[in-house]
């Protein structure tokens, strides 16, 4: 492994040729000795940067996440209570505060806006590719190394697409991946005691930050793989490098304070937030989210892309054990990371797409290393496959584009006319990642395969940007912004002291375009908490809300179309205001 010693304080220099073989001279042809000029990273992160951020606010919040933790946000912002999360002004204890701290901060200091409820998963995610330079870097001492870590992070397009999502698996990744980095960092080989302790001490930081942003999960994912580690390793004498002591206290400083004051505020909380929301969750299908066991196998191939192949192929390798005994394994490190996130979230019986979102950081870094090792020819075949599918891809969405819409896309909820709209940006996409990968060929070809791999990495972060710019054309259908607007525009502004109820539905992004809460009629879901709690601030009975609603001198009610139509039969007065595929907003008069 190179390393630049005059650029690392002795004590702190990762100079154990286990960590990495470095790439080959002529692999850094575009580069001087594995260092790049500071103004080309300099404009390379510019241009990250302005991809990155270019599109939180052009979409619209769509449901259910994007409305659920926007509105939570928003209702904390203007009541001022840190303590309590509420959702549609119902107590709202199915996760921790910290994105909801972040978001309402946000809302307080530039208003409420899309960017503002999507700031803090797209700004952590961005962090993380900056970290991952910086760690990387200080470990190796190489620039190409640390670019193409970065790279390969930043082009992944499961991380792309839920960085730019407003979920809470963005900031809980985040701070998993600060941990993992952090321990990487303090657990190198020649790190001082110093080192080591304030490393560590970062660790149980993230660790702590990762608990109040998603719960128990963000210490529980990585003590198991630690311990995984240790027993594979044989390494007890990694216990004794932890910080157990000091880092506990500093766990339990930052995470108790909130969770006793809200305990405190909440009788109901300790039971619902630690037995509900972890134990019920993960052992039983009361979320409704259930999948099959090879779920997350479709998910993992796409999300890890464009290092799919590359990461396959050096699996074996990958896990082979060098250097002395008692050596940190970084790779086989890497691959229980990502193995274990997999298998846990496969046997739960509470399954989403996101869910293993913290798997492509460290299988990101792990593409990085192995590609250093890999030939030109072996990179760049692998890079023309990508193009060949990518192409392929191409020519399918362009030929047959529109009938595949119409075939497997298109019902009564989901008109052509609206989902057709969608098709252009899937093909921009498609052809923006075969660009990238054309690109990455030319330069793996000429064994500039950092170039290669920022090649890949733009072509990738393009293409996601596109499909998610793209999936605004749906906005109609998943979010309320729309309908909302049609409203207004029908009647003029909505009457502040008339009620709106929300009919046997509920569409997450309504109180956040409507500014208020709706509220809920006949209907529970994730609110069965706040409804008994609260029970006045909602309406069980159709029967009741009908007699209530008759009586209104104003009113204004969200039902599906469904129910309009039967409700109209019944003979409910109603006025329509606005209406879409999937539901209609009413007044009274």
């Amino acid at each position: 492994m190179v390393v630049h010693e005059k650029k690392t304080p002795v004590g702190e220099r990762a100079a154990d040729a286990t960590m990495l073989d470095a790439a080959p001279a002529s692999a850094r042809s575009f580069s001087t000795a594995g260092r790049w000029s500071t103004l080309l990273l300099v404009g390379l992160l510019a241009v990250f940067a302005l991809i990155w951020f270019s599109n939180l606010e052009y979409r619209k919040l769509v449901s259910p996440d994007e409305g659920r933790y926007a509105e939570i946000g928003r209702e904390m912002a203007l009541s001022g209570d840190w303590v309590t999360p509420r959702l549609n002004d119902l107590k709202y204890f199915e996760k921790p505060p910290l994105q909801y701290w972040a978001t309402a901060a946000a809302f307080r200091l530039f208003g409420e806006s899309q960017w503002g409820a999507r700031w803090w998963p797209a700004t952590t995610a961005f962090a993380c590719v900056l970290l991952m330079f910086w760690t990387v870097r200080r470990l190796y001492g190489d620039d190409d190394i640390a670019l193409a870590a970065a790279a390969a992070l930043g082009g992944c397009s499961g991380f792309i697409i839920n960085s730019h999502i407003n979920t809470l698996d963005a900031g809980l990744a985040a701070f998993l991946t600060v941990a993992l980095l952090s321990f990487l960092w303090a657990q190198r080989p020649g790190a001082t005691a110093t080192a080591t302790r304030n490393g560590m001490l970062a660790v149980w930081a993230a660790m702590a930050l990762a608990v109040l942003s998603k719960g128990l999960i963000g210490v529980v994912l990585p003590g198991a793989i630690l311990a995984i580690y240790m027993v594979v390793e044989r390494d007890w004498r990694l216990l004794t490098r932890l910080h157990l002591g000091k880092g506990l206290i500093l766990f339990l400083a930052i995470t108790v304070p909130w969770f006793v004051a809200v305990s405190l505020a909440n009788d109901e909380f300790a039971r619902f937030f630690f037995v509900h929301e972890h134990f019920e969750r993960f052992l039983t299908k009361v979320h409704r989210r259930e999948g099959a066991w090879w779920y997350f196998i479709p998910i993992l191939l796409f999300g890890a892309m464009p290092w799919t192949p590359y990461i396959v192929l050096r699996l074996r390798e990958g896990w082979r054990r060098e250097g002395e005994p008692g050596t940190l394994q970084v790779r086989r490190l890497l691959l229980i990371w990502s193995g274990f996130i997999f298998v846990f979230f496969s046997v739960s019986h509470s399954k989403l797409p996101s869910y293993i979102l913290p798997m492509f950081p460290a299988l990101a870094l792990f593409a990085a290393l192995e590609m250093q090792r890999m030939t030109p020819t072996v990179l760049s075949r692998l890079a023309w496959g990508l193009a060949a599918v990518g192409g392929a891809l191409l020519l399918v969405v362009l030929i047959g584009g529109e009938w595949i819409t119409a075939r497997f896309f298109v019902n009564a909820r989901s008109p052509f006319e609206i989902v057709r709209h969608y098709a252009p940006w899937i093909q921009g996409s498609v052809l923006a990642f075969t660009v990238g990968a054309l690109a990455a060929v030319w330069f793996f070809r000429r064994a500039a395969r950092t170039f290669g791999m920022v090649a890949l990495a733009f072509g990738s972060l393009t293409a996601g940007i596109l499909a998610l710019n793209g999936h605004d054309e749906l906005s109609s259908l998943s979010s309320s912004y729309h309908i909302v607007r049609q409203a207004e525009a029908t009647a003029g502004p909505f009457e502040r002291d008339a009620p709106f109820y929300s009919v046997w539905m509920y569409d997450q992004t309504l109180p956040f375009y409507l500014k208020r809460p709706a509220t809920l009629v006949y209907y529970v879901d994730e609110f069965a908490l706040g409804q008994t709690a609260e029970p006045w601030k909602s309406i069980a009975d159709l029967e009741d809300w009908k007699a209530r609603w008759l009586v209104l001198a104003q009113g204004y009610a969200m039902m599906s179309v469904a129910n309009y139509e039967r409700f109209s039969q019944e003979g409910l007065p109603m006025r329509l205001l606005a209406r879409d595929p999937r539901r209609v907003i009413v007044s009274r008069r």
